[in-house]
């Protein structure tokens, strides 16, 4: 058997109408529907960035005291939680390469910024 369920811990958190903060939840490995659904949904149709806050409403399973975790939940996470629960979400779905690819870039660091290198 595999584990199908993962512990999460927001950098942020999510910050409720009362004020209260939610860290900690857990999330599902996803289905197939998990991905087809959000596409018959006119807020993807008319945005489809949506999707990603569709499919992580429906696999985060909990967080903190909240039981459901709705899109609307989702529109309100600090940009830094989205990021770490998109790369979360593509990590323990076995969404990332498992190596680079050879002709992936190299980055080289000038001062603060990083720019690429062939």
């Amino acid at each position: 058997m595999f584990a199908t369920e993962f512990e999460i811990t927001l950098p942020k958190g999510y910050i409720d109408s009362d004020g209260n903060l939610h860290r900690k939840g857990t999330m599902r490995l996803s289905t197939a529907i998990d991905e087809i659904s959000p596409l018959r949904d006119p807020r993807v149709k008319a945005n489809p960035a949506y999707a990603t806050i569709i499919i992580l409403a429906r696999v985060i399973t909990c967080l903190g005291a909240l039981s459901e975790v709705t899109p609307a939940i989702v529109e309100n996470f600090f940009s830094e939680d989205l990021n770490y629960l998109q790369d979360f979400y593509r990590q323990i779905n076995g969404l990332e390469p498992a190596t680079p690819p050879s002709d992936s870039l190299v980055l080289q660091e000038v001062g603060n910024l990083k720019t690429p290198q062939n």
